[in-house]
Protein backbone atom coordinates (compact mmCIF):
# COMPACT_ATOMS: atom_id res chain seq x y z
CA UNK A 1 0.00 0.00 0.00
CA UNK A 2 1.43 3.34 -1.08
CA UNK A 3 2.25 5.71 1.56
CA UNK A 4 0.10 8.94 1.71
CA UNK A 5 2.55 12.04 1.56
CA UNK A 6 3.18 14.38 -1.18
CA UNK A 7 5.21 13.40 -4.05
CA UNK A 8 8.82 14.25 -4.89
CA UNK A 9 8.02 17.16 -6.23
CA UNK A 10 8.32 21.03 -5.74
CA UNK A 11 5.04 23.32 -6.91
CA UNK A 12 4.94 26.97 -5.99
CA UNK A 13 2.02 27.98 -4.53
CA UNK A 14 0.50 31.35 -2.93
CA UNK A 15 1.49 32.49 0.50
CA UNK A 16 -0.37 34.46 2.53
CA UNK A 17 -0.31 36.30 5.83
CA UNK A 18 -0.56 33.33 7.66
CA UNK A 19 3.28 32.02 8.04
CA UNK A 20 5.81 31.79 5.52
CA UNK A 21 7.28 28.82 3.16
CA UNK A 22 8.31 25.37 4.67
CA UNK A 23 10.72 22.93 3.36
CA UNK A 24 9.41 19.26 4.26
CA UNK A 25 12.12 15.96 3.69
CA UNK A 26 10.38 13.17 3.06
CA UNK A 27 12.32 10.16 3.86
CA UNK A 28 10.75 6.92 2.69
CA UNK A 29 11.10 3.88 0.05
CA UNK A 30 7.98 4.82 -1.80
CA UNK A 31 7.25 8.09 -1.64
CA UNK A 32 4.45 8.36 -3.88
CA UNK A 33 1.72 9.20 -2.18
CA UNK A 34 -2.19 10.42 -2.69
CA UNK A 35 -1.84 14.18 -2.15
CA UNK A 36 0.36 16.80 -4.64
CA UNK A 37 2.17 19.77 -3.16
CA UNK A 38 -0.70 22.37 -4.28
CA UNK A 39 -3.14 20.76 -2.07
CA UNK A 40 -1.10 20.42 0.31
CA UNK A 41 0.56 24.39 0.34
CA UNK A 42 -3.44 25.21 0.70
CA UNK A 43 -4.19 22.93 3.69
CA UNK A 44 -1.26 24.45 5.48
CA UNK A 45 -1.92 28.37 4.34
CA UNK A 46 1.68 28.81 3.07
CA UNK A 47 3.94 27.06 0.59
CA UNK A 48 5.54 24.08 1.22
CA UNK A 49 8.25 22.99 -0.48
CA UNK A 50 8.90 19.18 -0.49
CA UNK A 51 12.31 17.25 -0.81
CA UNK A 52 11.47 12.92 -1.37
CA UNK A 53 14.87 10.96 -0.32
CA UNK A 54 14.20 6.94 -0.87
CA UNK A 55 16.93 6.04 1.91
CA UNK A 56 19.31 8.11 4.44
CA UNK A 57 22.26 8.38 2.03
CA UNK A 58 19.73 10.10 -0.19
CA UNK A 59 18.04 11.71 2.73
CA UNK A 60 22.04 13.26 4.26
CA UNK A 61 22.11 14.79 0.64
CA UNK A 62 18.52 16.47 0.48
CA UNK A 63 19.50 17.58 3.86
CA UNK A 64 19.82 21.25 4.70
CA UNK A 65 19.85 24.31 7.14
CA UNK A 66 16.27 25.29 4.71
CA UNK A 67 14.37 21.97 5.66
CA UNK A 68 11.95 22.97 8.32
CA UNK A 69 10.51 19.32 8.76
CA UNK A 70 11.25 15.35 8.23
CA UNK A 71 8.66 12.90 7.82
CA UNK A 72 10.33 9.82 8.56
CA UNK A 73 8.84 6.43 7.75
CA UNK A 74 9.66 3.72 10.74
CA UNK A 75 9.38 0.69 8.27
CA UNK A 76 12.16 2.03 6.37
CA UNK A 77 14.89 -0.68 6.21
CA UNK A 78 18.12 0.43 8.76
CA UNK A 79 20.87 1.00 6.12
CA UNK A 80 24.27 0.87 6.91
CA UNK A 81 24.40 4.19 8.27
CA UNK A 82 21.86 3.31 11.04
CA UNK A 83 24.04 -0.25 11.58
CA UNK A 84 27.13 2.56 11.86
CA UNK A 85 25.89 4.25 14.59
CA UNK A 86 25.61 1.40 16.61
CA UNK A 87 21.71 0.45 16.13
CA UNK A 88 21.50 -2.93 15.69
CA UNK A 89 18.81 -4.01 12.76
CA UNK A 90 16.37 -5.24 15.41
CA UNK A 91 15.95 -1.48 16.86
CA UNK A 92 12.87 -0.69 15.26
CA UNK A 93 13.93 2.85 15.93
CA UNK A 94 17.83 2.54 14.33
CA UNK A 95 16.54 4.85 11.49
CA UNK A 96 15.03 7.39 13.70
CA UNK A 97 18.02 7.34 16.24
CA UNK A 98 20.15 8.39 12.79
CA UNK A 99 18.17 10.68 11.65
CA UNK A 100 18.20 12.57 15.02
CA UNK A 101 21.56 12.22 15.32
CA UNK A 102 22.08 14.25 11.52
CA UNK A 103 19.37 16.80 12.28
CA UNK A 104 19.60 17.72 15.97
CA UNK A 105 18.48 21.07 14.68
CA UNK A 106 14.85 19.84 12.70
CA UNK A 107 11.57 18.85 13.25
CA UNK A 108 10.87 15.24 12.98
CA UNK A 109 7.54 13.42 12.53
CA UNK A 110 7.20 9.70 12.53
CA UNK A 111 5.36 7.64 10.35
CA UNK A 112 4.03 4.01 11.13
CA UNK A 113 0.69 1.67 11.13
CA UNK A 114 -2.21 1.74 13.10
CA UNK A 115 -1.46 -1.37 14.74
CA UNK A 116 1.93 0.10 15.90
CA UNK A 117 0.83 2.47 18.34
CA UNK A 118 3.40 1.51 21.34
CA UNK A 119 6.53 2.10 18.75
CA UNK A 120 4.46 5.56 17.60
CA UNK A 121 4.41 6.69 21.27
CA UNK A 122 8.17 5.56 21.82
CA UNK A 123 9.62 7.24 18.71
CA UNK A 124 7.87 10.44 20.67
CA UNK A 125 10.02 9.85 23.46
CA UNK A 126 13.39 8.52 21.75
CA UNK A 127 12.82 12.75 20.07
CA UNK A 128 10.43 12.80 17.41
CA UNK A 129 8.19 15.79 17.66
CA UNK A 130 5.22 13.91 16.78
CA UNK A 131 3.97 10.99 15.07
CA UNK A 132 1.11 9.94 12.13
CA UNK A 133 -0.44 6.52 11.30
CA UNK A 134 -0.88 5.78 7.42
CA UNK A 135 -4.73 5.73 7.48
CA UNK A 136 -5.72 8.91 9.31
CA UNK A 137 -3.28 10.82 7.13
CA UNK A 138 -4.63 13.37 4.73
CA UNK A 139 -3.60 16.97 3.83
CA UNK A 140 -5.03 19.06 6.66
CA UNK A 141 -3.65 16.87 9.13
CA UNK A 142 -0.36 16.40 7.45
CA UNK A 143 -0.02 20.25 7.22
CA UNK A 144 -1.26 20.62 11.05
CA UNK A 145 1.06 18.07 11.98
CA UNK A 146 3.46 19.71 10.08
CA UNK A 147 3.58 23.38 11.45
CA UNK A 148 2.94 21.80 15.10
CA UNK A 149 6.40 19.85 14.54
CA UNK A 150 8.26 22.90 13.74
CA UNK A 151 7.03 25.24 16.32
CA UNK A 152 7.23 22.24 18.74
CA UNK A 153 11.20 22.11 17.71
CA UNK A 154 11.60 25.51 17.83
CA UNK A 155 10.12 25.92 21.95
CA UNK A 156 12.42 22.26 22.30
CA UNK A 157 15.77 24.10 20.77
CA UNK A 158 14.90 27.58 23.32
CA UNK A 159 14.36 25.32 26.33
CA UNK A 160 17.53 23.85 25.47
CA UNK A 161 19.48 27.04 25.21
CA UNK A 162 17.92 28.16 28.16
CA UNK A 163 18.96 25.67 30.05
CA UNK A 164 22.33 25.79 28.72
CA UNK A 165 22.61 29.76 29.70
CA UNK A 166 21.23 28.67 33.25
CA UNK A 167 23.63 26.17 33.81
CA UNK A 168 26.74 28.31 32.52
CA UNK A 169 25.26 31.44 34.95
CA UNK A 170 25.30 29.21 37.82
CA UNK A 171 28.96 27.77 36.80
CA UNK A 172 29.95 31.29 36.53
CA UNK A 173 28.30 32.49 39.32
CA UNK A 174 30.51 30.18 41.69
CA UNK A 175 33.59 31.00 39.86
CA UNK A 176 32.49 34.57 40.13
CA UNK A 177 32.09 33.79 44.27
CA UNK A 178 35.88 32.85 44.22
CA UNK A 179 36.70 36.28 42.60
CA UNK A 180 34.75 38.45 44.50
CA UNK A 181 35.55 36.84 47.64
CA UNK A 182 34.33 38.14 51.48
CA UNK A 183 37.01 40.13 52.77
CA UNK A 184 38.16 38.53 56.36
CA UNK A 185 38.50 41.72 58.46
CA UNK A 186 36.97 40.43 62.04
CA UNK A 187 38.48 42.61 64.84
CA UNK A 188 39.57 45.19 62.30
CA UNK A 189 38.57 49.11 62.55
CA UNK A 190 39.11 49.52 58.69
CA UNK A 191 36.05 50.20 56.84
CA UNK A 192 35.89 48.37 53.12
CA UNK A 193 34.12 48.67 49.95
CA UNK A 194 34.71 47.20 46.70
CA UNK A 195 33.00 47.87 42.88
CA UNK A 196 33.68 45.09 40.03
CA UNK A 197 32.21 45.14 36.38
CA UNK A 198 33.78 42.89 34.10
CA UNK A 199 34.60 44.17 30.46
CA UNK A 200 33.13 41.70 27.70
CA UNK A 201 29.68 42.56 27.02
CA UNK A 202 27.18 40.26 29.14
CA UNK A 203 30.27 38.50 30.70
CA UNK A 204 29.64 38.14 34.99
CA UNK A 205 33.53 38.00 35.41
CA UNK A 206 36.82 38.83 34.16
CA UNK A 207 40.33 38.90 34.93
CA UNK A 208 40.58 41.17 37.93
CA UNK A 209 40.95 39.98 41.08
CA UNK A 210 41.13 41.48 44.82
CA UNK A 211 41.02 40.37 48.01
CA UNK A 212 41.25 41.18 51.81
CA UNK A 213 42.08 39.85 54.85
CA UNK A 214 43.31 39.96 58.39
CA UNK A 215 45.82 37.94 59.97
CA UNK A 216 46.28 37.30 63.78
CA UNK A 217 48.90 39.88 64.31
CA UNK A 218 46.72 42.24 63.60
CA UNK A 219 47.91 43.59 60.30
CA UNK A 220 45.25 44.36 57.27
CA UNK A 221 46.49 42.81 54.12
CA UNK A 222 45.25 43.83 50.87
CA UNK A 223 45.52 43.05 46.95
CA UNK A 224 44.70 44.17 43.70
CA UNK A 225 45.71 42.45 40.50
CA UNK A 226 44.62 42.05 36.97
CA UNK A 227 45.60 39.06 34.64
CA UNK A 228 45.92 40.45 31.07
CA UNK A 229 43.20 39.64 28.66
CA UNK A 230 39.01 39.51 29.50
CA UNK A 231 38.13 35.75 28.86
CA UNK A 232 37.27 32.89 31.14
CA UNK A 233 40.80 31.69 30.99
CA UNK A 234 42.05 34.59 32.85
CA UNK A 235 39.09 34.87 34.79
CA UNK A 236 40.38 30.96 36.33
CA UNK A 237 43.73 31.91 36.23
CA UNK A 238 42.55 34.84 38.37
CA UNK A 239 40.81 33.13 40.65
CA UNK A 240 43.53 30.65 41.40
CA UNK A 241 46.04 33.94 42.40
CA UNK A 242 43.62 35.23 44.46
CA UNK A 243 43.43 31.69 46.12
CA UNK A 244 47.03 31.32 46.46
CA UNK A 245 47.87 34.94 47.73
CA UNK A 246 45.26 34.49 50.83
CA UNK A 247 46.69 31.21 51.63
CA UNK A 248 50.09 32.19 51.48
CA UNK A 249 49.36 35.85 53.18
CA UNK A 250 47.49 33.32 56.57
CA UNK A 251 50.63 31.31 56.34
CA UNK A 252 52.56 34.78 56.92
CA UNK A 253 54.46 35.56 53.71
CA UNK A 254 54.65 39.18 52.66
CA UNK A 255 56.37 41.20 50.35
CA UNK A 256 59.11 40.22 47.54
CA UNK A 257 58.67 36.44 49.62
CA UNK A 258 54.88 35.86 48.66
CA UNK A 259 55.34 37.66 45.57
CA UNK A 260 58.24 35.37 44.15
CA UNK A 261 55.64 32.86 45.32
CA UNK A 262 52.89 33.63 43.58
CA UNK A 263 54.62 34.18 40.11
CA UNK A 264 55.98 30.52 40.43
CA UNK A 265 51.98 29.20 40.36
CA UNK A 266 51.12 31.82 37.80
CA UNK A 267 54.34 30.33 35.77
CA UNK A 268 52.71 27.17 36.39
CA UNK A 269 48.82 27.50 35.73
CA UNK A 270 49.18 29.35 33.05
CA UNK A 271 48.20 28.48 29.18
CA UNK A 272 51.11 30.59 27.35
CA UNK A 273 54.19 32.58 28.51
CA UNK A 274 52.81 35.53 26.93
CA UNK A 275 49.83 35.31 30.14
CA UNK A 276 51.36 37.76 32.71
CA UNK A 277 49.29 39.55 35.99
CA UNK A 278 49.83 42.88 37.23
CA UNK A 279 49.41 43.21 41.19
CA UNK A 280 49.61 45.63 43.85
CA UNK A 281 49.66 44.38 47.72
CA UNK A 282 49.38 46.60 50.60
CA UNK A 283 49.64 45.18 54.34
CA UNK A 284 49.03 47.99 57.29
CA UNK A 285 50.24 48.05 60.39
CA UNK A 286 47.99 47.01 63.48
CA UNK A 287 48.13 50.63 64.62
CA UNK A 288 46.64 51.28 61.20
CA UNK A 289 49.62 54.51 60.96
CA UNK A 290 51.62 52.91 58.40
CA UNK A 291 51.66 50.04 55.21
CA UNK A 292 54.11 48.41 53.45
CA UNK A 293 53.48 48.55 49.94
CA UNK A 294 54.67 46.76 46.54
CA UNK A 295 53.86 47.16 43.82
CA UNK A 296 54.23 44.58 40.80
CA UNK A 297 53.70 46.43 37.00
CA UNK A 298 50.55 47.93 38.39
CA UNK A 299 49.20 51.29 39.25
CA UNK A 300 49.89 52.83 42.54
CA UNK A 301 47.16 53.14 44.61
CA UNK A 302 45.47 56.80 46.03
CA UNK A 303 45.46 57.72 49.47
CA UNK A 304 43.38 60.84 51.06
CA UNK A 305 44.66 61.87 54.19
CA UNK A 306 41.96 63.79 56.87
CA UNK A 307 41.78 67.41 55.22
CA UNK A 308 44.16 66.63 52.31
CA UNK A 309 43.18 66.20 48.60
CA UNK A 310 43.81 62.89 47.26
CA UNK A 311 47.00 61.67 45.84
CA UNK A 312 48.78 59.10 44.69
CA UNK A 313 51.06 56.81 46.79
CA UNK A 314 54.77 56.39 45.35
CA UNK A 315 55.78 54.26 42.54
CA UNK A 316 59.08 54.44 41.97
CA UNK A 317 60.23 51.31 43.54
CA UNK A 318 58.01 48.97 41.48
CA UNK A 319 58.90 45.52 40.05
CA UNK A 320 57.91 44.23 37.09
CA UNK A 321 54.46 42.51 36.07
CA UNK A 322 54.03 38.89 37.37
CA UNK A 323 55.07 36.29 34.66
CA UNK A 324 57.48 38.97 32.68
CA UNK A 325 60.95 37.98 34.45
CA UNK A 326 62.42 35.20 35.84
CA UNK A 327 64.11 35.45 39.03
CA UNK A 328 62.60 39.28 39.09
CA UNK A 329 62.44 41.24 42.64
CA UNK A 330 59.83 43.41 44.34
CA UNK A 331 60.68 45.82 46.58
CA UNK A 332 58.51 46.67 50.05
CA UNK A 333 58.17 50.26 50.58
CA UNK A 334 57.35 52.19 53.80
CA UNK A 335 54.69 54.47 53.51
CA UNK A 336 53.14 56.86 56.17
CA UNK A 337 48.99 57.06 56.53
CA UNK A 338 48.57 58.78 59.36
CA UNK A 339 45.44 59.05 61.71
CA UNK A 340 42.50 59.17 59.27
CA UNK A 341 43.03 58.50 55.55
CA UNK A 342 41.68 56.34 52.87
CA UNK A 343 43.24 54.23 50.36
CA UNK A 344 42.06 52.89 46.83
CA UNK A 345 43.31 50.18 45.15
CA UNK A 346 41.95 49.84 41.25
CA UNK A 347 43.10 48.17 38.12
CA UNK A 348 43.75 49.51 34.41
CA UNK A 349 40.36 49.70 33.42
CA UNK A 350 39.82 52.42 35.67
CA UNK A 351 42.09 54.91 33.88
CA UNK A 352 42.25 53.55 29.93
CA UNK A 353 38.82 54.41 29.01
CA UNK A 354 38.63 57.31 26.69
CA UNK A 355 37.20 61.08 26.93
CA UNK A 356 34.98 62.15 24.66
CA UNK A 357 35.34 60.99 20.64
CA UNK A 358 39.34 61.21 20.39
CA UNK A 359 42.15 59.07 21.04
CA UNK A 360 42.27 60.84 25.01
CA UNK A 361 42.80 58.79 27.70
CA UNK A 362 41.56 59.68 31.70
CA UNK A 363 44.88 58.71 33.05
CA UNK A 364 45.93 58.99 36.49
CA UNK A 365 45.81 62.47 36.42
CA UNK A 366 42.17 62.41 34.91
CA UNK A 367 41.18 59.85 37.79
CA UNK A 368 42.78 61.76 40.49
CA UNK A 369 40.84 65.02 39.42
CA UNK A 370 37.88 63.52 39.18
CA UNK A 371 38.38 61.57 42.87
CA UNK A 372 38.95 65.13 44.11
CA UNK A 373 35.51 66.31 42.48
CA UNK A 374 33.75 63.70 43.64
CA UNK A 375 35.35 64.32 47.46
CA UNK A 376 34.10 67.70 47.55
CA UNK A 377 31.06 66.85 46.66
CA UNK A 378 30.39 64.55 50.07
CA UNK A 379 30.81 61.36 48.19
CA UNK A 380 32.36 58.13 50.27
CA UNK A 381 32.49 54.28 50.60
CA UNK A 382 30.46 52.61 48.29
CA UNK A 383 28.63 55.97 47.09
CA UNK A 384 31.86 57.12 45.89
CA UNK A 385 32.92 54.16 44.19
CA UNK A 386 29.75 53.64 42.26
CA UNK A 387 29.82 57.38 41.05
CA UNK A 388 33.60 56.95 39.88
CA UNK A 389 33.07 53.53 37.70
CA UNK A 390 29.46 55.41 36.81
CA UNK A 391 31.32 58.67 35.64
CA UNK A 392 34.26 56.79 33.89
CA UNK A 393 31.80 54.88 31.65
CA UNK A 394 30.18 57.85 30.54
CA UNK A 395 33.39 59.62 29.88
CA UNK A 396 33.80 57.01 27.56
CA UNK A 397 30.63 57.15 26.10
CA UNK A 398 29.65 53.70 26.99
CA UNK A 399 30.68 49.78 28.37
CA UNK A 400 34.63 49.96 28.98
CA UNK A 401 36.15 47.34 26.93
CA UNK A 402 38.83 46.59 30.30
CA UNK A 403 37.44 45.16 33.24
CA UNK A 404 37.40 47.46 36.48
CA UNK A 405 37.82 46.54 40.11
CA UNK A 406 38.19 49.03 42.48
CA UNK A 407 38.95 48.50 46.38
CA UNK A 408 38.48 51.27 49.34
CA UNK A 409 39.98 50.83 52.58
CA UNK A 410 39.37 53.55 55.25
CA UNK A 411 39.98 54.66 58.62
CA UNK A 412 38.38 57.80 60.74
CA UNK A 413 39.35 59.74 63.17
CA UNK A 414 37.37 58.30 65.97
CA UNK A 415 38.59 55.34 64.87
CA UNK A 416 41.69 56.47 65.51
CA UNK A 417 41.16 57.83 69.26
CA UNK A 418 39.95 54.71 70.43
CA UNK A 419 42.49 52.61 69.58
CA UNK A 420 44.56 51.66 72.76
CA UNK A 421 48.13 52.37 72.70
CA UNK A 422 50.32 50.77 70.68
CA UNK A 423 47.66 48.99 68.68
CA UNK A 424 47.39 45.90 70.39
CA UNK A 425 43.66 45.54 70.50
CA UNK A 426 41.53 46.81 68.15
CA UNK A 427 38.30 48.29 69.25
CA UNK A 428 35.29 47.10 67.08
CA UNK A 429 33.29 49.93 65.20
CA UNK A 430 29.71 48.90 63.93
CA UNK A 431 29.85 49.85 60.19
CA UNK A 432 27.93 52.75 60.09
CA UNK A 433 25.64 53.57 57.40
CA UNK A 434 26.71 56.02 54.45
CA UNK A 435 26.30 59.63 55.56
CA UNK A 436 24.71 62.54 53.59
CA UNK A 437 27.54 65.72 52.75
CA UNK A 438 25.82 67.65 55.87
CA UNK A 439 27.53 64.82 58.19
CA UNK A 440 31.01 66.20 59.40
CA UNK A 441 33.76 63.91 60.15
CA UNK A 442 34.13 61.16 57.75
CA UNK A 443 37.01 60.10 55.76
CA UNK A 444 37.93 62.15 53.35
CA UNK A 445 37.25 59.10 50.49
Amino acid sequence: MPVPVPQPCSAPAAENSSGAGLTLLVIEDDPAGTFTAPELSTAAGARVRIRAARNLTEAGRLLTDDVDCILLDLALPAGAEARDDGEGEEDGLATLKHVLRIAPRHAVLALTAEDDAELAAEAVRVGAQDYLFRGELDSRLLSRAIRYAVERKRADVAQHQLTESRLLAQENARLERGLLPTPLLDGSDLRFAARYRPGRSRALLGGDFYDTVRTPDGTVHAMIGDVCGHGPDEAALGVELRIAWRALTLAGLCGDELLSTLQEVLEHERESEEIFATLCTVDIAPDGRRAGLCLAGHPAPLIARHGRAAQLLPYEDGGPALGLLPRARWPRRQVELGGAWSLMMYTDGLIEGRVGDGTRRLGQDGMVAMINRQLAEGLTGEELLEAAVTQVRELNGGELTDDVAVLLLDRDQDTARLRPPGGARSVNIPRPRPASPARAQRPPL
